[in-house]
């Protein structure tokens, strides 16, 4: 198919276009930044120019992967996240629909289902997380602008019958968390797989398979995340100590983490639970926390990226 790819430069851009192609479809890139990937450098809030797109490349499906992301809150007011967030996701979303295609594929977060009240795991038990868990109150504005934008996207499958899933990615970012500094980054990132972390590759691999399966299933919301290897009745004890639960999975884990200096987690306060995908979309995160104790197990290369030097696209050309 013709897919116009939004967020071409980006960290998920870079990996899904050519992902794209190997499946068979020609990739149109469109970003506000330059990439090797991006054909086309432009705004998605700019709908005359998301018009001309669709009637010069004859563009058949969207994924629309752009976004102004959390990182961004301290350099971008709150406009620009309603018109980059909002506004263009309605511009694809009307093209779209207007063009007759047949799926549209829109990147979300697990961010925009974090209260206040969540964030700060000060609850007796972990949160058990699924795409039902409600009522959703984000806690920013880069939250509540996502959430919109999924608002809008259930509001133009029910009016055109536009095929749209919704995945809401967990973390997959290189960069250094810019909330926790008390690990280093690697030890922080290895212990997200075990609740709220995916490879940037198995994000791209699972919008490939949703824009495969987007017509048979009309519309759905999915949580992506390595899949946790506890279960809702773990959750007490994982915000009481969690590193107990960890080691009944993981009887290494422990030891591998002191050989390298590590700690495991003291605390979890929340845990996503992707099986939903698994069920009705066949995906499954290759990478878990397994693979990360058997590459420290194997003396190996960690399986995720890790890159504090990393700079959005954007920035570094002073957008």
């Amino acid at each position: 198919m013709r897919v116009l790819l939004t967020g071409s430069s980006g960290w998920l851009g870079r990996f899904l276009a050519p992902r794209l192609r190997e499946a068979g479809h020609e990739v149109t890139g469109l970003d506000v930044a330059p990439g090797a990937d991006t054909d086309i450098a432009g705004s998605v809030a700019d709908r005359a120019l998301v018009d001309r797109i669709f009637a010069a490349r004859g563009i058949e499906a969207v994924v629309h992967a752009g976004a102004l992301h959390k990182p961004d809150i301290v350099r971008y007011p709150a406009q620009a996240f309603a018109d980059v967030n909002v506004t263009g996701t309605a511009n694809l979303l009307e093209a779209a629909a207007a063009a007759g295609n047949d799926r549209f594929v829109f990147t979300s977060t697990t961010s925009l289902m974090i209260s206040d009240a969540i964030h700060a795991a000060a609850g007796p038990e972990a949160v058990w997380l699924t795409e039902e868990s409600g009522p959703l109150a984000p806690r920013n504005v880069y939250g509540v602008t996502k959430l919109a934008a999924e608002r809008l996207c259930r509001r133009v499958h029910d009016e055109h019958g536009l095929a749209i899933l919704v995945l809401r990615t967990g973390r997959f970012f290189p960069e250094e968390d810019d909330t926790h500094r008390d690990l280093s980054g690697p030890n922080t990132k290895a212990n997200e797989f075990l609740n709220r972390r995916l490879t940037v590759e198995d994000a791209a691999e699972a919008h490939v398979v949703a824009l495969e399966k987007a017509p048979a299933l009309g519309f759905g919301t999915f949580i992506l995340s390595a899949p946790p290897p506890f279960v809702p009745a773990d959750c007490a004890e994982l915000a009481r100590d969690a590193p107990a639960v960890i080691a009944r999975y993981f009887p290494e884990a422990p030891d591998l983490y002191a050989g390298i200096g590590w700690r495991l987690p003291a605390s979890i306060g929340r845990v996503y639970d992707p099986s939903r995908a698994e069920r009705l979309l066949g995906f499954r995160c290759r990478t878990d926390f397994a693979a990360v104790l058997d590459a420290i197990a194997l003396g190996r290369r960690l399986p995720f990226a890790h890159d504090p030097s990393y700079v959005s696209p954007k920035e570094a050309i002073g957008l």
